[in-house]
């Protein structure tokens, strides 16, 4: 989701403006006053905040402004994530984080890209937001600490799964060299009892690395399995909370509902459906001018984690709440054909992520939906 900032001062007050071009090794500074302002780019190595601050005095003077002149600042959201924002914050700044995809770019074929060109770009968009210009560019909203550090129990199950799944499709592309698959149960040394295309045993050195995959696997899974257990013992520890009241719905278990709100269902402070939509993504992209009009398919654009949990979400709901106004208005519309059904459980996805933030934020239940017995 972004969020919109609006400035506490006027762009015609005296304030230096910072724009700040990152990389891994150094930062690149273009400071400025105002529109007609020549910037001043210097350069301080990466994650040097006394520079910063060094630099930031000696540009007060340059530029003509007094010692006590605000300072805005601003930088791309990326890797570095967002302890940039609190430390220029505690500095005194008032800095905001741009989603970098939202930055006006060329469209020739080909054109100059540097890290200093890029500052001198950002720090004029950053005096056009100030001047009023809230659509120059879209900003990040930044999570306190502790929500981003919640997203990593969902996010690390995520990549354990994954992982899990690297490995079984790996053991299978192994069997299937030998004209064999892999065995639906597997306990024990249940690679010793496989056999190939002519019922002989796996070759040794195939048996020794199937086995050492398999121990990979255990590992994932109780990994897996110790994160699941914390999200469902964090649901039992505040039922009135947000998970709690999200897992009491059928269809919902503790794991969906945690990814759900870690990734921002309620920190991010929407304001209406239409900031969970942006977001979400997965949106009809029309491409219209003149007479030609053509349907360019859903937009994915959005949160990754999000679509993909809001879809396997849909999915859930349809089978678990049928009597659920969205589950009938999905078969009424869709429920004629399976590609029918695939187009029309997006749409489910983006309502159902909607419902599912009133409920948690107003208290309003879905229509027709099931609550779970105790």
């Amino acid at each position: 989701m972004t969020a919109t900032i609006r400035p506490t001062f006027s762009v015609n007050e005296p304030t230096l403006y910072v724009a700040f071009e990152l990389s891994l090794k150094e930062w690149k500074l273009a400071l400025t006053t105002g529109f007609g302002i020549a910037p001043w780019v210097r350069t301080v190595s990466a994650g040097d905040l006394s520079g910063v601050q060094q630099v930031i005095e000696q540009a007060r003077p340059r530029l003509g402004l007094g010692s006590t002149a605000p300072v805005v600042s601003c930088y791309e959201a990326g890797r570095d994530g967002f302890w940039i924002h609190r430390a220029l914050t505690q500095l005194g700044l008032e800095n905001r984080v741009v989603d970098s995809a939202s930055i006006e770019v060329s469209r020739r074929a080909k054109r100059a890209k540097t890290d200093r060109l890029d500052a001198l770009k950002l720090v004029l968009l950053l005096v056009r937001v100030c001047a009023g210009d809230h659509r120059a560019w879209r900003e990040v909203r930044v999570p306190s600490l502790a929500d981003e550090a919640a997203r990593h129990v969902s996010r690390e199950r995520t990549d354990l799964v994954q992982a899990q799944t690297c490995l079984i499709n790996q053991m299978r592309s192994w069997l299937a060299l030998h004209g064999t698959r892999l065995p639906a149960a597997r306990r024990g040394e249940w690679w010793t009892t496989v056999r190939d295309w002519a019922g002989a045993a796996l070759p040794a050195p195939v048996q020794a690395r199937l086995a050492r995959a398999h121990a990979r696997w255990q590992v994932l899974e109780t990994h897996v399995a110790e994160l699941d257990t914390q999200q469902q013992m964090a649901a039992k520890a505040a039922p009135a909370g947000a998970l709690g009241r999200l897992v009491q719905l059928k269809g919902i278990a503790a794991t969906s509902a945690s990814v759900l709100l870690q990734e921002g269902l309620v920190w991010r402070d929407f304001q209406n459906r239409r900031q969970i939509g942006g977001l979400l993504g997965l949106n009809p992209i029309p491409h219209a001018s003149g007479e030609m009009a053509r349907d360019q398919g859903i937009s994915r654009a959005g949160n990754p984690r999000l679509q993909s949990i809001s879809i396997q979400l849909a999915w859930s709901w349809v089978h678990w709440q049928p009597s659920s106004a969205l589950s009938q208005w999905f078969r009424l519309r869709f429920g004629h054909g399976k590609r029918s059904r695939r187009i029309g459980i997006v749409a489910v996805a983006r309502r159902l992520v909607i419902a599912l933030w009133r409920y948690v934020t107003a208290g309003v239940m879905p229509t027709g939906a099931i609550v779970k017995v105790a």
